[in-house]
């Protein structure tokens, strides 16, 4: 595992939990031990659902030592979708955690609790010397799909080891905080460069991240690099830019980078170095990158930089001619860290991953570039409808087929709208109403979404229309679309007397959520507000109150009359 077998390899600070590479490797091989002897074998997916912790590490590394293939869950999907994802895939093993285990777990053809099974701790702790095939599938990770349901993209060991072997990786990495969900490409990152270059995976507490939280992990803990998603970058840059001094590098991507956000960064930490990262699940994470320094900021939009080792970018036409430079193609990526393609769905493999004329085997991306006199891409948008929701990639298309299939709905059209400078990005829901929905009333088909598809995938905003607009060929007109009209605070009556504290704490709601006024009793969801705004809130509160608030704790006490309780009990002084 190392040569350092005593050094720490993963550390969760805020539990003070800590596993050496020795410790780890022994666990991994108990774990993996178990495995097969319930009958797993090389190739078999194995599902991984559990609270970011050591014991999500112990389990992926485990899977791999067992020859197979890790399908991590993403504790924030909805019960129906990780039951979709894992019966798809023959009702694997799950290996699983007591707190997700008290929320309900999807059927599963056995289910382990690796920390408390008696087996475990009984199997030995020596590697079970399971031969691996560098092309054989190191993790199945599921997007959103066109079709109504979740893609499961097979990333391979030979991807994952040229990845963690890229030159990008200097001595800046190794010491890595883990932010993502193990279940998206990002992990790979953070989880398989440290740990496959003798670093060190630093684990953030569950949940949203929060400023004050990022802040002393950072602080605290020697990191020297982490990711973030360009929505949470912006949040950072514009609340608290100096949070990043203490690492080399930050890297954020996933959506279209700020400039601004960039150069506030920067300015507030000129010994870091921001990097911008371009890629897809289907490309084992990251496959390209720009550097920028305060030296050396960007002076016009962000650029999707220069590919990494081994990866071959091509802008390319109809019939796969390549385009001239200045002149925009569609992005082909073509080496070794291409998936195998899409689990149990051949015909989209084949829709996406294509072949040249030479023979050399290419993802086609969706991504439409250009390629500058320098040598450098600049992004110019999507081919199709795949929209980046908070970082991650969307298929409008599976949300509609989820409205569509409730009762009433006549019609339903789904696109993503950013109607103001510095708006992020939001799933706005068209319905053309029919049958028992009259149109009043969009919380039944808020929660039907969200009991089905990730809470990025549940749409800010429903707007009810007698007709989706249509272009004369018959295509919906997706300019002739309204934009939806923020839901009005309900009004505060002049004798509720607001204290100054509750007064406040009613103006930062407004301010985080865009709005003249929220009232006291007013949820910070209802008004639309997302977990990128609720970050804000929470470093808004902070400073202002000088308490420290997490995002975990809005997403509970969601009213300031909720909130005011809470902080009742935290402030230094009294609201």
């Amino acid at each position: 595992m190392s040569s350092t077998p005593d050094a720490v390899a993963v550390s969760a600070p805020l539990d003070g939990t800590t596993l050496t590479y020795r410790r780890l490797d022994e666990r991994a091989n108990r774990l993996a031990h178990r495995l097969i002897g319930l009958g797993v074998r090389p190739g078999d997916p194995v599902a991984v659902l559990m609270e970011r912790s050591p014991e999500v590490v112990v389990a992926l590394l485990a899977v791999v030592k067992a020859g197979a293939a890790y399908l991590p869950l993403h504790s924030a999907y909805p019960l129906a979708r990780m039951q979709q994802i894992t019966d798809r895939a023959g009702a694997p093993v799950l290996l699983t955690d007591a707190a997700l285990r008290s929320r309900g777990l999807p059927r599963a053809g056995e289910v382990v609790e690796p920390a408390t099974d008696p087996a475990v701790a009984a199997a030995p702790a020596t590697d079970p010397g399971v031969a691996c095939d560098p092309d054989a599938v190191a993790y199945v990770i599921h997007t959103s799909g066109s079709t109504g349901a979740p893609k499961g993209v097979e990333v391979t060991h030979r991807g994952v080891l040229a990845f963690t072997a890229d030159s990008s990786w200097s001595e800046a990495h190794r010491r890595i905080l883990s932010l993502a969900p193990y279940a998206f490409g990002v992990s790979t990152y953070e989880i398989w460069v440290p740990l496959l270059r003798g670093g060190r995976v630093v684990l953030a507490p569950p949940g949203e991240p929060d400023v004050a939280t990022v802040r002393r992990l950072l602080a605290d803990e020697g990191v020297t690099a982490l990711h973030v998603t360009a929505g949470l970058f912006r949040v950072f840059a514009q609340e608290a830019p100096d949070v990043f001094a203490p690492v080399r590098e930050v890297l954020t991507g996933g959506d279209v980078i700020a400039p601004t956000a960039v150069r506030r960064v920067l300015d507030a930490c000129p010994d870091t170095v921001v990097r911008a990262m371009y890629g897809a699940t289907e490309l084992t994470a990251f496959a390209a990158c720009a550097t920028m320094t305060a030296a050396c900021p960007p002076d016009g939009p962000v650029p999707v930089g220069r590919p990494m080792d081994g990866m071959d970018f091509r802008l390319l036409g109809p019939g796969l001619v390549p385009v001239p430079d200045g002149e925009t193609g569609e992005l082909y990526v073509a080496g070794d860290r291409l998936a195998r393609g899409y689990h149990h769905d051949t015909a989209l493999t084949e829709d996406r991953f294509v072949t040249d004329p030479a023979g050399t085997r290419m993802y086609r991306t969706g991504d439409l570039m250009r390629r500058t006199a320098d040598g450098r891409l600049e992004f110019a948008g999507r081919v199709g409808d795949q929209v980046k929701i908070r970082g991650y990639l969307v298929e409008p298309g599976e949300v509609e087929h989820v409205l569509a299939r409730q009762d009433g709905v006549a019609d339903v059209a789904v696109v993503a709208r950013d109607d103001g400078p510095g708006e992020d990005k939001r799933l706005v829901a068209y319905v053309v109403p029919g049958g028992r929905f009259d149109g009043t009333g969009t919380d039944g088909l808020r929660d039907a979404v969200a009991a089905l598809l990730p809470g990025y995938m549940v749409p800010a905003a429903f707007v009810v229309l007698d007709a989706l607009p249509l272009t004369p060929n018959g295509k919906l007109d997706r300019a002739a679309l309204p934009a939806p009209g923020r839901p009005a605070p309900a009004p505060v009556p002049e004798t509720e007397g607001l204290t100054p504290g509750r007064r406040l704490l009613c103006d930062l709601f407004a301010r985080a959520l865009g709005l003249d006024a929220v009232g006291p009793h007013d949820s910070f969801f209802e008004l639309g507000g997302e977990s990128l705004q609720a970050i804000r809130l929470a470093g808004r509160i902070g400073a202002e109150l000088g308490v420290e608030v997490s995002a975990a704790d809005i997403l509970s006490h969601p009213t300031v009359a909720e909130l005011e309780t809470l902080l009742r009990d935290l402030t230094p002084a009294p609201l």
